[in-house]
């Protein structure tokens, strides 16, 4: 049968259309662009997760790591174990493995660290970019931003950011808000972060003596907001909580990415830290992850999320969202959860569902 020339061009544009949508990112596969309405209802009424608890990164040196934490920011030790044998491994989908892991605590908020005694995994490309899509942060409140920023070049951190940035008063979900990106000694990104009156939590304009005074939100670059969403929100229960929409050459020189251009979701649980997602519109150069990427790799971050009934939320996913073998059951509470699993979004950063 002939087939006419719009019909030509149509099923060209839709080729093209479907090209693009598969490259954004290999994990994405494993997720619908938008959840069922019954979906999105039942996870919105059963609230699935209860809190977002903590945030942990893969450090090469625990020692090390625990000095900079605790001397350069002023966060405290509350727990240090070492942990080995199946269970861990069917949790962390790595065999052999010996963890030590340390939470260390900054105001109401916690910091979780891994060392991965055995094995030891990849560092972090030294050509990682804001805008790739493994890129995760801690954002760290502050109540004077430039005290702050002085207190950090005395111990000669390494820069992201050129310097603390101001979000002007045409962004009027931001601004005002000040912000600097800076690295800890392996390379994971940090950010300081100043809330002006009337932006942010509360709490953080309570008066205080403290210059550091804890964790507000964890940030992740997405290459879609609307495949976030369908699993943060739909099949989570997270709530959207604001967004805005940030560039111009103070959000460019504070992600370092030329041409900086983002669209910014907050997502908060009943309590803990935010989740907070960062889809760049420009550049749209930003790489996924790499698919041999494992969690003991120093790239690899894992979210803690206190959920009322794991078993249930790993029915409703597919083998290849899974980095756990199966929901695993944790002798003696030893990591503080009795039932977790590993589970990635749909860029492939680790979520850790965890059962009290």
């Amino acid at each position: 049968m002939k087939i006419t020339i719009h019909r030509r061009i149509r099923y060209t544009l839709l080729a093209c259309f479907t090209v693009f949508a598969i490259a954004i990112s290999p994990y994405q596969q494993a997720y619908p662009q938008v959840a069922s309405q019954a979906v999105q209802s039942a996870a919105q009424s059963q609230q699935p997760v209860l809190a977002v608890e903590s945030v942990g990164i893969t450090v090469s040196d625990m020692d090390k790591a625990i000095s900079f934490y605790s001397q350069v920011l002023p966060f405290q030790k509350i727990s240090d174990v070492e942990v080995l044998g199946s269970n861990y491994e069917q949790l962390q989908g790595l065999f052999g493995i010996r963890m030590r892991v340390v939470k260390m605590q900054l105001g109401d908020e916690v910091l979780e660290l891994t060392e991965y005694l055995t094995p030891k995994g990849k560092p972090i490309p030294i050509d990682s970019r804001s805008h790739d899509r493994w890129f995760q942060h801690i954002a760290i409140v502050v109540n004077d931003i430039d005290k702050a920023y002085q207190h950090l070049r005395k111990y000669k951190v390494q820069h992201t950011s050129t310097a603390p940035q101001r979000i002007p008063d045409w962004n009027k979900a931001a601004a005002g808000i000040r912000a600097f990106y800076f690295k800890d000694p392996d390379g994971h990104n940090l950010e300081l972060i100043y809330f002006p009156p009337g932006k942010g939590n509360p709490k953080w304009q309570k008066s205080t003596n403290q210059l550091f005074l804890g964790i507000d939100h964890t940030a992740i670059v997405v290459s879609n907001t609307a495949n976030s969403l369908s699993f943060y929100r739909d099949l989570l229960g997270l709530k959207v909580v604001g967004e805005s929409m940030n560039y111009g050459t103070e959000q460019a020189h504070l992600n370092n990415v030329e041409g900086a251009r983002l669209h910014i979701s907050g997502l908060r649980a009943p309590t803990g830290v935010g989740i907070e997602f960062l889809e760049y519109l420009e550049p749209r150069d930003g790489r996924s992850l790499p698919m041999d990427a494992r969690p003991n790799d120093l790239l690899s971050w894992q979210t803690t999320l206190v959920v009322k009934d794991v078993k249930a939320i790993a029915q409703q996913l597919k083998r290849s969202q899974l980095v756990s073998s199966n929901v695993v059951t944790i002798p003696e509470q030893t990591l503080g959860f009795k039932r977790g699993l590993l589970v990635r979004d749909p860029d492939g950063h680790v979520m850790r569902l965890v059962e009290k």
